[in-house]
């Protein structure tokens, strides 16, 4: 047996905290050391007396491959020649207290198919990318001014084989991106893909942060599947978890017998609700161990963003009566961000947070956390609960619908109806709106509109789409027997169509973080809850009007103020036939007619549908104002 070392310098930065690619001398790497074919095994193990390589190569006698302690600190490794690549292995380790644990490699790179636990040797190199076009696009633009709408998947219940089997990676890539591709989604978001135990936990409760899991097939199955969705032009977005994990005894669960991936104090290391174990973020090796994970995503695989999960978890002490801030946890989400964008700035970073924390998305040599985006809980809980309020009752809540505005562009903002809206009881999207079959519909569609006239970025749970009734259930496909319902055929045909527009009209997506990509024409009509306002690109030619009416009446030749002396074309109604709606439409241009109304020098008279959602498109790329100045937009502002 030779011995291949880490380099003291590799050594001295995962300690400091500072190795941000610890992947390429810690776990199992295939390597030829004087000639000879073998692996390199590497292990972080600070407190264990011995540590051990064990498998069907030694039938599991650790006593025949006993490893080298480096340092103090607990860097142990062994070169094991003839053990190469698709070998089973685990770590035999020795604890303080005289216990013998087997644990999975953290940083392996590939695992046994569940419920089995072994780490397998697996050789990431070699994977021919052809992505290029995409990489180098990317590169140049930044998503900012562009259209993002993402589409959460959890692969194990988009679609099952009538066997119950699950589909591979590769079949995936030709189901899901034709899919997507059709519906007009930019982003594909996949619910956490590191190896889990348990197929419940949707993978937010990890044991190989560095393994794709084996469910759906090897590692390089899942760069086919990457590399697939980028020759199409769709990104691809992983959640991803530092900041807990879960205690199975296999994974990172007291490793070597006493704390050593999770904080030592129970308060601050256990997390009762999920049954999980906390990061210890102050740690530096644990830094170096999450921080490279990110980058080994980035590195091997070409993902283009990360959904950081439960970030209010990690920014704040659990099991406390009252939000006192974690410093550790503020100090590592800086470096990670740091990290991140120095190997790549346009990543997509997004916090999944659900407090006030400010700045979340700001710079942080301003101050901020840095990430680049961050889901819209606000929004989201208040639009919900406006829409599942009977429409009478509205009138009292229609500050859920204008108090978005209030911080709208406070933060980089994504929209989520995500999958924790659609489980556990909260029922569907299409099930939480009021009344009946038709008015179900009618709601959803509008609910769609609104969400993406609303400033900020999209993100849609799988099912939405074509309006799954029943709620999520992660052990069966979506109900793609719907696909058979005229009502759900056009709710899908609506969604492609709102989508289409969502991508073209750059009014919708160029200013989506600024107050100067929005402005109410009437924020106050709590009376008849209907609410409309102007939705502006960069240049001052676009501009869209949207009018959106939360009750089941019609309302015809119903007044809009306008800032400009133009035509206006309807390129959306939810109400159309087409998708299920009663018809009410604007079939002609809509001339702007010279005399004030909200306080604009014009206005249009218009048909408002039941429960319905209007865009309007300015067809005149110029007008002029009451004073005779050519301009698209207006100074005149109402705020809800």
């Amino acid at each position: 047996m030779m011995l291949m070392c880490p380099s003291d310098f590799d050594i001295h930065l995962f300690h400091e905290g500072q190795s941000f690619e610890s992947y390429r001398f810690l776990g199992a790497h295939v390597q030829e050391q004087n000639g000879v074919l073998g692996t390199n095994f590497c292990v972080w193990a600070p407190h264990a007396r011995q540590v051990n390589v064990v498998g069907n190569f030694n039938k599991w006698n650790g006593q025949e491959h006993q490893m080298k302690k480096l340092n103090e600190e607990g860097i142990w490794s062994l070169f094991i020649p003839t053990v190469t690549e698709g070998e089973i292995y685990k770590y035999e380790i020795h604890t303080s207290t005289g216990q013998k644990l087997l644990k999975s490699d953290p940083y392996a790179f590939h695992s046994e198919v569940r419920p089995h636990t072994a780490s397998i040797v697996y050789d990431l190199s070699g994977f021919e990318w052809s992505d290029q076009k995409w990489q180098r696009r990317r590169k140049l633009r930044e998503v900012y001014d562009r259209p993002l709408a993402i589409y959460e998947v959890h692969l194990g219940s988009w679609k099952i084989k009538e066997d119950g089997e699950l589909y591979s990676y590769i079949e995936l890539a030709e189901m899901l991106i034709p899919y997507v591709i059709e519906h007009g989604f930019t982003h594909i978001e996949l619910l956490p893909i590191i190896e889990h135990p348990y197929d419940r936990s949707w993978g937010y409760q990890g044991t190989g942060y560095y393994s794709a899991t084996s469910r759906f097939g090897s590692p390089k199955d899942f760069m086919a599947f990457i590399n697939a969705c980028h020759e199409e032009n769709i990104g691809v977005i992983i959640d991803w978890v530092p900041g807990h994990f879960c205690k199975d005894a296999h994974g990172l669960y007291m490793f070597d017998g006493l704390p050593t991936y999770e904080y030592t104090n129970e308060k601050d290391r256990e997390n009762y609700i999920w049954g999980t174990a906390n990061f210890d973020l102050g740690k530096t090796e644990v830094q170096s161990f999450l921080v490279s994970n990110a980058l080994f995503w980035m590195d091997y695989f070409h993902i283009d963003g990360f959904r950081v999960d439960a970030v209010a978890n990690m920014l704040y002490w659990p099991n406390s009566n009252e939000l006192v801030e974690n410093p550790y946890a503020v100090s590592f989400i800086k470096k990670l961000n740091e990290a991140v964008f120095a190997n790549d700035p346009n990543i997509l970073m997004i916090a999944e947070d659900s407090t006030d924390w400010p700045m979340v998305t700001s710079p942080t040599s301003s101050g901020g956390l840095g990430f680049n985006y961050k889901w819209n809980m606000g929004w989201m809980n208040d639009i919900l609960s406006y829409m599942e309020a009977s429409p009478e009752n509205r009138n009292e809540l229609h500050h859920k619908v204008t108090f978005s505005f209030l911080y709208a562009f406070s933060e980089n903002f994504i929209l989520p109806f995500s999958h924790d809206e659609v489980v556990h009881g909260k029922k569907s999207l299409l099930n939480k709106m009021p009344g009946d079959y038709w008015q179900k519909f009618a709601q959803l569609r509008l609910l769609y509109a609104y969400m993406f006239t609303h400033p900020g970025k999209k993100l849609l749970f799988m099912g939405g789409e074509f309006g799954q009734y029943d709620e999520w259930k992660d052990l069966a496909q979506l109900d793609w027997i719907l696909e058979d319902y005229e009502m759900h055929n056009k709710m899908r045909s609506y969604f492609k169509h709102l989508l289409s527009n969502y991508n073209k009209q750059k009014s919708l997506f160029e200013v989506d973080h600024s107050f100067e990509g929005f402005e109410w024409i009437d924020a106050d009509n709590r009376d008849q809850s209907i609410f409309s306002f102007i939705r502006k690109g960069q240049k001052e030619n676009e501009m869209l009007v949207v009018v959106c009416n939360f009750k089941p009446i019609v309302y015809y030749d119903y007044k809009i103020g306008v800032p400009i002396d133009t035509e206006y074309v309807e390129i959306v109604n939810s109400d159309a036939e087409e998708f299920g709606g009663s018809n009410q439409l604007n079939k002609k241009n809509l001339k702007a007619i010279e005399g004030e109304f909200h306080g604009r020098p014009y206005h249009l008279s218009m048909t408002i549908p039941p429960y319905g959602a209007v865009i309007l498109r300015a067809v005149k790329k110029r007008g002029e104002n009451k004073n005779g100045k050519k301009t698209m937009r207006s100074n005149v502002t109402s705020r809800g």
